[in-house]
């Protein structure tokens, strides 16, 4: 069935170049390589990423995490970045969906905890938004996180997200359902 409205953003706008490295204030988020299987396997054996993430990972779950990522920056249904600081991965951040004909994208984050609190994951979504309004032309992002995730909620608005609302029994962690807040961003922000 035709859609009666353009695509906000071409298809193969992404894919028709290698996913880029973005510079992020004192901050580099860079495609993922098999070299940071450390750092991922790190995160996800975090508990407080298990929580919110509601995932563990085996090593050989975490080689092909990091492997599914080119495919998916191909097909433009997601990307994935490490966040560098100091020339050591100290976090995730990623694009995990994208709709170019909505101009639409979600994000998750995390950052492993003896970085937490520092301003790493605000600076690195406010990089990535920055990225995903200007040169891919996107034209909202939103994020969703469990209310009682207060950490994430404040990233979340430090980094330009208005919170627009809540959704009730959303999504369904280890401890149960959780309402999640609904955070966005638009490109006019």
């Amino acid at each position: 069935m035709p859609s009666l409205t353009p695509a906000v953003v071409p298809p193969g706008t992404l894919s028709w170049s290698a996913q880029p490295s973005i510079p992020a204030d004192g901050l580099l988020l860079r495609p993922w390589r098999p070299a940071d299987r450390p750092a991922v396997l790190a995160g996800y054996a975090d508990p407080a990423v298990q929580q919110w993430h509601c995932r563990s990972m085996t090593d050989e779950e975490a080689a092909d995490w990091l492997a599914s990522w080119p495919a998916r920056w191909r097909e433009e249904s997601g990307a994935g970045w490490a966040i560098v600081h100091e020339d050591a991965v100290v976090g995730q951040i990623s694009l995990r969906r994208i709709d170019l004909h909505e101009g639409l994208t979600e994000v998750s984050y995390w950052v492993l905890p003896h970085h937490r609190g520092s301003g790493l994951a605000p600076r690195a979504l406010s990089a990535l938004a920055a990225w995903c309004f200007e040169a891919v032309g996107l034209h909202r992002i939103v994020l969703c996180h469990s209310v009682r995730n207060e950490p994430s909620c404040r990233v979340a608005a430090r980094a330009g997200f208005a919170l627009e609302g809540v959704k009730r029994a959303e999504a369904r962690h280890p401890d149960g359902w959780h309402d999640m807040h609904l955070h966005a961003r638009l490109a006019s922000d």
